[in-house]
């Protein structure tokens, strides 16, 4: 019954307000964050998608509440304060991002992915109307398994080529990406417009494999090289962010956008593949064996045994965290949980108290990080460590960081990213599977690559997972080197007030001379130094 006078979604969306109140927001599909004033019942209703691909922030005032998709928006009103809370900034240390419904500033809050805020007379009130459920797992054949993923992900990529304006897709040389464009060649009547980034370092490059896939599905293909001075952009990302945010990747993001932009306004991505159908193998399957371990042997025994050898074993950097020795003997000495957590962080319980001074773990009053991404591992209402994990990563490290990353770097460009796999019947989908279908051994996405066989060439379902990473511990010790010095040490900086000087001059003098590799952490500090030259020192 409802007439509609234009072709906008913002229209769709009040009419379904108006039709089913807040429960409008299961009847949406894909991304949204939007406000609706309901002037009957003096009632503000906020709400966010169900996996937040996009933002929005919310500030109570002596007047009433402000909100805003960026941050700037309510500065620039003098709607919130600029004091650090330092629970957000604990988090951004140990994690390299700030999670909702935390944001670097006190009295700002993110409204949490697939929730939704009604502000009356009364005050405030969050629900959430969206979640994952991993305990009906069904014992599906392996053939039903492709049919039904085949028929979901075809159906979600249709959906996303719904476009008054040119359209293409990101194509990085992994599974996901590379299955996203093959439906979209079957779909579109021309050529998929594909785009691709690349690296000066051997063994970082995708862009062979893009190519092979790019002929293979007769895209008309484009790459672009990354160097060490694509730091001449890092003011305006660490801008556009608004908050600290430390995933280096977020470097290359900017450049395949902007690219993206000068020949599509609308591109589809592979985001969300490696969070539902077990991609992080380099952290699933050590984790999947330690969960076994427990089990086996008696807590009275593994946790002395274990935690004396992992102090005793000496650190080493030439493998990734999850895989090293000292790691796997410190995870063995706790739970499930708290080996995921620590997994997930970049900075360890001891090099956390060492690098922290006095007055900054005073001021966190016994406030852990961990408590941010605990609940979703231990609520993840399944039995099995990597349906866990996988709760925890879609609901935390997927929406708080991923996503974070690429809305705001294709936003910066005025591209919209649109991304198959995070369609909610997809993501319900995977749920389902027994952990069978997404790991085997060693090698996950089982699933994917089945599917990827029949799709695309050999050299493409085969790989290994690789990380849409840059040599960040190469420049920084190199051409990179006096930009980072100049932003951790800066002596008014936040480093200097909340850590410890002698541990930080060590971790920087270790970095520097080849010892370790430090390169998350103090990028994550450079970018700190940046934030707040930009945010805080200018007062914009």
């Amino acid at each position: 019954g409802h007439r509609f006078r234009t072709r906008s979604d913002t229209e769709v969306i009040l009419a379904a307000y108006r039709q089913w109140g807040s429960n409008c927001c299961t009847r949406l599909w894909g991304m949204f964050a939007f406000a609706v004033w309901d002037r009957e019942d003096k009632r503000l209703f906020l709400a966010r998608d169900r996996v937040g691909k996009k933002p929005l922030y919310y500030s109570l005032t002596d007047h009433g509440i402000a909100f805003s998709s960026e941050i700037k928006g309510l500065l620039a009103g003098n709607l919130c304060e600029r004091s650090i809370d330092p629970r957000a900034l604990d988090c951004y240390l140990c994690f390299g991002y700030i999670p909702s419904p935390l944001s670097i500033f006190k009295g700002t809050s993110k409204i949490r992915p697939g929730h939704y805020v009604e502000y009356t007379s009364e005050g405030i009130k969050e629900k959430k109307y969206w979640d994952l459920s991993f305990n009906h797992q069904e014992d599906r054949s392996f053939d039903d398994a492709i049919e039904e993923c085949t028929a979901l992900l075809s159906d979600a990529v249709k959906k996303r080529l719904i476009s008054e304006v040119p359209l293409g897709a990101f194509l990085s040389g992994g599974i996901d990406s590379t299955l996203v464009v093959s439906f979209m060649a079957d779909l579109l009547d021309g050529p998929v417009r594909t785009n691709s980034i690349g690296f000066d370092v051997s063994g970082d490059d995708e862009l062979p494999v893009a190519r092979v896939v790019a002929s293979h599905i007769k895209a008309d293909h484009r790459e672009f090289y990354v160097t060490p001075r694509a730091a001449d952009v890092l003011e305006q990302i660490a801008w556009h962010f608004d908050e600290p945010f430390a995933d280096s990747s977020a470097l290359p993001t900017w450049y395949v956008c902007k690219m993206t932009r000068e020949n599509v306004t609308v591109a589809l991505s592979g985001d969300g593949g490696d969070e539902s159908f077990g991609g992080y193998t380099f952290r699933y399957v050590p984790h999947i064996l330690e969960s076994k371990l427990r089990k086996v042997i008696p807590s009275c025994l593994r946790v002395p045994l274990f935690g004396a050898a992992a102090a005793c074993y000496p650190a080493s950097s030439r493998l990734p965290r999850p895989l090293r020795l000292k790691t796997i003997l410190g995870n063995l000495s706790t739970s499930d949980s708290e080996a995921f957590c620590l997994d997930l962080g970049w900075l360890t319980p001891d090099t956390r108290l060492r690098l922290y001074n006095k007055e900054f773990l005073h001021n966190l009053m016994g406030f852990h990080p961990f408590e941010m991404v605990m609940p979703f591992y231990a609520g993840a209402r399944a039995s099995d460590p990597l349906s866990r994990a996988q709760n925890a990563d879609i609901h935390f490290y997927m929406t708080e960081d991923v996503l974070v990353k690429v809305d705001r770097m294709s936003m910066a460009h005025a591209l919209e990213v649109r991304s198959p796999f995070l369609d909610h019947r997809l993501l319900e989908f995977a749920a389902t599977l027994p952990s069978r279908l997404k790991i085997h051994g060693r090698q996950g996405k089982v699933l994917l690559r089945a599917l990827a066989r029949k799709r695309l060439p050999a050299e493409v379902s085969g790989l290994p997972k690789k990380g849409f990473s840059i040599p960040a511990a190469r420049w920084l010790r190199g051409e990179l080197k006096e930009y980072a010095r100049d932003h951790i040490f800066n002596k008014n900086g936040l480093a200097r007030e909340c850590l410890d000087p002698a541990t930080l001059q060590d971790i920087w003098q270790e970095h520097q001379e080849g010892h370790r590799d430090h390169s998350v952490l103090l990028w994550s500090l450079m970018m700190l130094g940046l934030w707040e030259k930009i945010w805080m020192d200018d007062k914009q």
